[in-house]
C-alpha cells in the first residue's frame, strides 16, 4: 500500500513539473537561460508576498492567455 502511495505521489509530481515547463514554453521563455527563468521566478515570488496589486494583474494576464489557447 505505502509502495502504490509513493508511485502515485511521484506521478503527480512528474505531471505537475512537465506542466509547469508547459507554461515556460506558452510564455514565450522556452530559450531563455535557467538562470534568468529562476531569477524571475524568485524576484515575482518576493514581488507577490508584498503586492496584492501586482497578483491580480498578472492573474488577470495569465487566465486571458488561458482564454486565447482555446479560440
Amino acid at each position: 500500500m505505502q509502495r502504490t502511495m509513493t508511485t502515485q505521489a511521484r506521478k503527480k509530481d512528474t505531471r505537475d513539473k512537465i506542466e509547469l515547463g508547459g507554461l515556460i514554453v506558452k510564455a514565450g521563455l522556452r530559450y531563455e537561460k535557467r538562470a534568468l527563468l529562476l531569477g524571475a521566478l524568485i524576484d515575482l515570488n518576493r514581488r507577490l508576498k508584498s503586492d496584492d496589486n501586482e497578483r491580480a494583474r498578472l492573474t488577470v494576464i495569465g487566465a486571458e492567455a488561458f482564454g486565447n489557447e482555446r479560440n
